[in-house]
Parts: structure tokens; C-alpha cells; sequence
């Protein structure tokens, strides 16, 4: 059986909208794989479709051997999917919404409770509190618990870490790697540009369709521009000026600063004169080293 997940150019559409472009990905098995785009991108749709929730309008899924379309019972056997949105029983019980999915899966909490131990004990002081009266961080937790309470061979996570405070984004990604350490093979997408560097692969989607798939240091060395921070009271005026020089390839606000790829040959003198000619001269500038947000934003105009 080949371990894998693999996607053969693929569509699906709603009405008039497509959601997925021909769409193609073949994942390996025992990897943590990201799917990074913002919000309306297609990652929902395509994880959906993953865990034959949806179907797809052309193209094939094969998850670890089994199609999609065909085999969707046994791949729901051995798959965990948490969904973007809470989606658990509010007026149940930490225990009891526990419980209830053991008991889905014909299993027990007790079978599987050192799989779940690392999340589940930050919730065991409240097992008797409704998953309506949860903290956004806690009700991520009940949730991933639920979805792996079966000891599932692939798990599916949709945008798990939105909404979340900064120290449960950083614990939910410990978690994963620690499960990934167990064999297992994880799918997780995310709007957070920042978090692509904690997989092994990382595909960038946006408008339905793949624009890079590659390991998260392949995709920002192939950045090949250079790159300046502008740092300068008159931010919009700067943001505005240069969008409409010939030279500049983007150029957008990046926190209190400014992030702007030239073309090759351009360097940060010329950024100088250029606004300097046009009667900003709050200008502060340094080469930087490209994120993923920059990379991101560089491989759209790719493909515009």
C-alpha cells in the first residue's frame, strides 16, 4: 500500500466559483505538510475534499491507497480532521464529547489515552465543564483530541491555530511535531505565513491554485530579488510613490515598516533617488533577507 496522498489535478467549483484550479500534490507519508494561503484561497475546499467530506468535479484523491470518491469509509477509518471552526457539542462536557467520539470510532478514551495524554492533560481540571464554556485555546485542545482519539494514520487540521493566543499557537505546533515523531502523517493549513517554516513541506496556495510546492528553505532561497526595509514617517505616501516606478516588483507595509523587491541590477541608492525626487527624504533602508510573506506575494505576481 503507498502511504502517501495523493492529489491528481483536481477541480472543484461552486456555481460559478472555483474553488480548485488543477490542483495537483503527492504528499509523503510521515511528514508535517502546510498548506499556507489567506483566508478564501481553496484550503478548506481541497482539505474537505482530503477527507471525502467533498467531492471533487474532475481529477482523483488517493489517500494511502484508498480513492477518495470510492473508498471514503475506509479512509475515514484511519483519518483525524479538525475543521476550521469549533465544531464539537457545546452543551456536552469536556468528558463527554470525549466519550462520545471514542465511542464513534468503537473505542474508549481509556485504549487510547497516552496518545492524547500531552494535550488532554491540560484539560483533565475541567472535564466536567461545557465545551460552550472553554477559552479558545482549550476548545483547540478538546478538538484535537477528539480527532485523534481513534489513533489515526493521517490527521487533517484546518486552520487549527486562528484565533489562538501566541503560547497555545506555540504549544499546538510542539504537539504536532511530537506526533509526527510517532509516525504519524499530518496535514495542516494555516493563513499564518510565519508558522510555514514549521513543516517539512509547505505548498502555497492562492485563488485555487498551487503556486509553489517545495521544502520551506528551498522555497525562500529561490527568492531572487533584492530586497530593502523602508523605514520613514511618510509610510503611505513611500507605498504609493513606488507602486507606480518601473523597477520596483511590489512593495507593501510590512508591520511599522516598508517591504520593497526591485529588479535585479536596482539597489538601495536608487530607492534613495527616487524618492528623494519626489520630496521624501525620511528614508531609512536596509537589505533583508525574504519571509514567506514576501515570497508568497512574489510568487502571485508570478503567476498573474
Amino acid at each position: 500500500m503507498k502511504l502517501k496522498v495523493e492529489v491528481h489535478n483536481v477541480f472543484r467549483s461552486y456555481g460559478s466559483i472555483s474553488a480548485i484550479n488543477d490542483v495537483s500534490l503527492d504528499i509523503a507519508p510521515g511528514i508535517l505538510f502546510g498548506l499556507i494561503g489567506p483566508d478564501g484561497a481553496g484550503k478548506t475546499t481541497l482539505f474537505r475534499m482530503v477527507t471525502t467530506l467533498l467531492l471533487p468535479d474532475r481529477g482523483s484523491i488517493n489517500v494511502f491507497g484508498y480513492d477518495s470518491v470510492k473508498d471514503y469509509r475506509k479512509i475515514r477509518q484511519f483519518t483525524g480532521y479538525m475543521p476550521g471552526r469549533f465544531s464539537l457539542y457545546p452543551d456536552l462536557t469536556v468528558k463527554e464529547n470525549l466519550s462520545f467520539y471514542a465511542t464513534i470510532f468503537g473505542t474508549t478514551v481509556e485504549r487510547n489515552y497516552e496518545l492524547i495524554r500531552p494535550v488532554y492533560s491540560f484539560l483533565e481540571p475541567f472535564n466536567n465543564r461545557l465545551a460552550s464554556r472553554l477559552s479558545g485555546g482549550m476548545k483547540q485542545k478538546l478538538a484535537l483530541c477528539c480527532a485523534l482519539i481513534h489513533n489515526p494514520k493521517l490527521l487533517v487540521l484546518d486552520e487549527p491555530t486562528t484565533g489562538v493566543d501566541a503560547v497555545s499557537r506555540k504549544e499546538f505546533w510542539e504537539t504536532l511535531n511530537e506526533l509526527k515523531s510517532m509516525g504519524m502523517t499530518i496535514l495542516v493549513s494555516t493563513p499564518y505565513m510565519d508558522e510555514a517554516a514549521r513543516c517539512d513541506m509547505v505548498a502555497l496556495i492562492q485563488e485555487g491554485k498551487i503556486m509553489e510546492y517545495n521544502t520551506p528553505s528551498s522555497i525562500l532561497s529561490s527568492y531572487r530579488f533584492p530586497l530593502y526595509e523602508i523605514r520613514s514617517t511618510e509610510r503611505s505616501k513611500i507605498v504609493i510613490e513606488l507602486r507606480n516606478i518601473k523597477g520596483v516588483r511590489h512593495v507593501y507595509l510590512f508591520g511599522n515598516s516598508i517591504h520593497a523587491s526591485l529588479d535585479p541590477g536596482l539597489d538601495s541608492e536608487w530607492l534613495r533617488r527616487i524618492l528623494n525626487d519626489a520630496g521624501i527624504t525620511d528614508i531609512r533602508t536596509s537589505t533583508i533577507q525574504p519571509d514567506f510573506e514576501d515570497c508568497f506575494i512574489e510568487a502571485i505576481q508570478n503567476t498573474d
